[in-house]
């Protein structure tokens, strides 16, 4: 298993609350937040990234500041929020390498992107404590991983170079041709077998979906071993997510990057509405979550 550096754990440890847990909010997307912010394809496309940049902005103020940890893009949200004053000085800074969408082999396979011109040097000089890389995996399927490992290796390497934090966040999806019950199926043992090629590629920190029951939970603890791990929300509602954390932190999770199952019906183009419904809804919600994280933290001291 690959062991932090020094300089890599001290990032860990900022992107972590005072219990040693991790509780980072999540707003790198960039389609997927249009999507929320206007159901129509034409007025979607009316957003623009300095618009999105100002939803991210508000999610940092308002919501991340009560937070260990803010993962944002460099295209809408980052040096701004900087620059501006908006992140707090105790909230930590991960940025995003992943482009926005994917695109798609001839197999139907997707295939990951990058952002340009984003490496760990330039995540240094935005001001990021670490960076995070999500790529697309189906463990079943290892011609698909081809192109997605290869990046995964390649930024994993950039990092190490730098000396710099990585967190590594793998998504599995639905084949064509796939039931959803079929799929459905498999989720505990792709997020498993996502793991362990996540880890044999030298992840040092991952951002995992919740891989479905308590014993897999387990067994990618087991296998991490030192390795911590933080379960995301992959956008499901906030009663379904608390149920998720706190498997996930009974069998050996070491926190959460959560977006969407926080602020999914907070964001809003009216920014009036947007800040009271973070300071009030969203900030609600996060409170849940880290009593929930801290519950077993405690335990597990």
């Amino acid at each position: 298993m690959t062991k932090m550096t020094t300089a890599e754990l001290r990032g860990y440890q900022q992107i972590c609350g005072k219990d040693g847990a991790m509780m980072a909010i999540a707003c790198d997307q960039r389609g997927g937040m249009r999507t929320l912010l206007a159901s129509d394809p034409a007025e979607q496309a009316k957003i623009t990234n300095d618009m999105l940049g100002d939803t991210k902005s508000d999610i940092t103020r308002y919501l991340a500041s009560q937070a260990s940890c803010v993962l944002l893009d460099p295209l809408c949200a980052v040096p701004r929020v900087v620059d501006e004053g908006v992140l707090s000085r105790d909230t930590a800074l991960l940025i995003g390498l992943d482009a926005s969408g994917f695109d798609v082999s001839p197999a139907g396979y997707r295939l990951s992107r990058l952002v340009p011109g984003i490496g760990a040097r330039r995540v240094r000089e935005l001001g990021g404590t670490g960076g995070k890389i999500m790529v697309y995996l189906r463990a079943d399927r290892p011609e698909a991983n081809e192109h997605n490992v290869a990046i995964l290796r390649q930024c994993i390497a950039d990092f190490a170079q730098e000396d710099l934090l990585l967190v590594v966040e793998f998504l599995t999806y639905q084949l064509e041709g796939e039931s959803l019950e079929e799929y459905t199926a498999k989720i505990p043992w792709l997020v498993e077998e996502g793991t362990r090629i996540s880890l044999e590629c030298g992840a040092k920190v991952l951002k995992l979906p919740y891989p479905g029951t308590p014993e897999a939970c387990a067994r990618i603890s087991s296998m991490a071993s030192e390795v911590p791990w933080a379960v995301l929300s992959a956008g499901v509602n906030h009663a379904t997510f608390l149920g998720q954390v706190e498997i996930a932190m009974r069998n050996g999770a070491s926190g959460v990057i959560a977006g969407r199952s926080l602020w999914k019906d907070c964001i809003s183009l009216d920014r009036d509405i947007q800040r009271e419904r973070l300071k009030t809804i969203a900030v609600s919600r996060l409170r849940e979550l880290q009593a929930v994280i801290g519950n077993y933290r405690q335990k597990a001291a």
